[in-house]
């Protein structure tokens, strides 16, 4: 018998291509948003991200192929999904992405098909950006027009079973962490964003000293830890210091990195992180360098949630 469900819970997330036509779509999407190009004209924001995309997308998907043509979004997504719906089985739990399918207007349809009212939106980024949770929660809000009594979760990175989560993945990639240096990645932002109120800086940081006080609590010791912003494109001035920069200081060391602004592995952790970062921390003559998982389905960061919803 097929459960009805009266209220819902939808994960929402950036998205990521499952082929070379949906890199395209996201890339469109993705600089086609207010947030992210933040100029007032809409004619000069779309012929921005129609050349950005003509410049960006066959080089893009080289990366793409070198993590085997797709992002690993989509599939920890809806690992993701299934535990939580486990978990919550008189809720409905879906997704809708921002940038590629499943887009939001396809979710709110099949929402209003099960006579859904209540509805707990869950942006899949810990700390608040208008570039990711206002862009994602407005969206879902604006196409929804008032047809359902929308909660939000608010950001989450103080969460104590989160941070749980994060610290169990960090010890589980290295015998000895006082070898280390941990290295927080997070992703970067222009600085204009961040002058114009966004407090994202502000919550990466407080996120990097929570995590700092807890691994000393729990008497784990690395040699070193930091806090880098990866991801900068385009000649405006972005979030410093820039992890490349700071791999700079670890000549003959061994270099642990943590990508602290994402809770879903995706293009920037499986590609940016894993192989192009790598690269440079050979050329930088780095003893080892390693990176870890996000969070994504694990059995801490369920408890987490469940605690949140």
């Amino acid at each position: 018998m097929q459960e009805h469900y009266t209220n819902a819970l939808v994960l929402l997330n950036m998205g990521g291509p499952r082929n070379k036509e949906e890199l395209e779509l996201f890339l469109r999407n993705m600089f086609n948003d207010k947030n992210i190009l933040t100029m007032k004209s809409d004619l000069l924001r779309s012929m921005i991200a129609s050349l950005i995309v003509f410049s960006r997308k066959n080089s893009a998907w080289e990366n793409y192929e070198a993590i085997g043509g797709k992002s690993p979004i989509n599939e920890l997504t809806i690992k993701l999904i299934e535990k939580l719906q486990k978990e919550f089985p008189h809720t409905y739990v879906t997704q809708a992405m921002r940038y590629t399918p499943p887009f939001a207007a396809k979710c709110i349809e099949q929402l209003k098909q099960k006579g859904i009212k209540e509805v707990t939106l869950l942006p899949l980024y810990p700390q608040y950006s208008t570039t990711t949770t206002k862009s994602s929660v407005e969206e879902f809000e604006q196409i929804a027009q008032g047809i359902f009594n929308i909660k939000v979760i608010p950001p989450f990175y103080k969460n104590e079973k989160y941070n749980d989560a994060i610290l169990e993945e960090i010890v589980s990639k290295v015998k000895d962490t006082t070898e280390y240096n941990l290295i927080f990645s997070a992703h970067g932002l222009p600085q204009k964003i961040v002058d114009a109120g966004d407090p994202y800086e502000r919550h990466v940081q407080e996120h990097v000293e929570i995590l700092k006080e807890k691994l000393q609590r729990k008497n784990i010791l690395f040699e070193s830890i930091n806090l880098a912003y990866q991801s900068k494109v385009g000649p405006l001035k972005w979030l410093t210091p820039s992890l490349e920069k700071t791999l700079e200081n670890f000549e003959n060391k061994k270099v642990l990195i943590y990508p602290i602004a994402f809770i879903v592995d995706n293009s920037e952790t499986a590609f940016e992180l894993s192989i192009e970062y790598k690269e440079v921390a050979h050329d930088l003559k780095i003893k080892e360098y390693k990176v870890c998982q996000c969070v994504n389905d694990s059995d801490t960061f369920i408890q987490a949630l469940k605690e949140l919803i």
